[in-house]
């Protein structure tokens, strides 16, 4: 499944970085890319192994609020 999420607080390459870095965490996330000049985060993921959720979650807890597009 294919995800894309508006992420207002995203601003900087480090952003990026932080954000990117869920795919280390989470089983399941096949491709994950992140645009800080778009404010954008684009999730292709396996959900028989992650759910939408674990993704929203993992970003809050870095202190990014995703917003479904």
């Amino acid at each position: 499944m294919k995800q894309v999420f508006d992420v207002p607080d995203m601003h900087c390459p480090a952003c990026v970085m932080r954000l990117e870095g869920i795919e280390d965490d989470l089983p399941g996330i096949q491709h994950i890319a992140a645009s800080y000049r778009k404010q954008r985060l684009e999730v292709e993921y396996d959900e028989a192994q992650v759910s939408e959720a674990q993704i929203v979650a993992a970003a809050e807890a870095l202190g990014y609020p995703l917003h479904k597009k």
